[in-house]
């Protein structure tokens, strides 16, 4: 048994680096193809929207398993304020959209975000209304605590609605006392 599985595993080992070498014109290409499908969407979603929408920031939860009880007494997890953008479905049902948006961070301190969202869009029941998506937002924010130097973001994104309105949310991964948020809003379709 301890051959077979010895000759088995030396097979796998001789046959990585073929599985792992691409040509590096391949992955420009995929590249490429990947920013212009990207880009290609921003400036649909921007030229041609189907909806304005507006954004209301729901809640920011710190997760209790990664922070200690001083610096959760001390945050705020009611991010008031709200935003603005626009949206479009593709033919496939996926939802893409432009947004701007501030709210009372963590540390009660006003931070703006402004980007592209992108979500894959299922609609389990009969009923067409109801929908669910999971997908990325792609944009920049900045925060009082970092000097509102400009920061790049890509964030997974997740929904729920019901025709124009959608619960929308976010996590923000992080490391121990920082980061680790869940950031959810409900966005309206106009």
């Amino acid at each position: 048994m301890n051959r077979h599985l010895l000759a088995a595993f030396s097979g796998c080992i001789l046959t990585l680096p073929v599985s792992f070498s691409t040509p590096a014109a391949t992955t420009g290409e995929a590249l490429k193809t990947g920013w212009n499908t990207f880009s290609g969407n921003v400036a649909q979603t921007w030229s041609q929207p189907q909806s304005y929408d507006l954004y209301v920031p729901a809640i920011t939860w710190h997760n209790r398993l990664t922070y200690d009880d001083e610096h959760i007494r001390k945050y705020n997890e009611r991010p008031w304020g709200a935003g603005g953008g626009v949206s479009r479905w593709d033919e496939k049902g996926n939802w893409h959209g432009l947004y701007a948006m501030a709210f009372k961070d963590s540390f009660n301190k006003w931070e703006p975000i402004a980007g592209y969202g992108w979500e894959a869009t299922w609609r389990p029941l009969n009923d067409q209304n109801f929908h669910l998506g999971a997908g990325y937002t792609a944009g920049v924010t900045a925060r009082d605590n970092w000097n509102y130097i400009p920061i790049p973001l890509v964030l997974p994104l997740a929904s729920l609605g019901y025709g124009p309105a959608t619960f929308q949310m976010t996590y923000i991964p992080g490391t121990y006392n920082n980061g680790n948020v869940y950031f959810a809003w409900l966005r309206f379709q106009f």
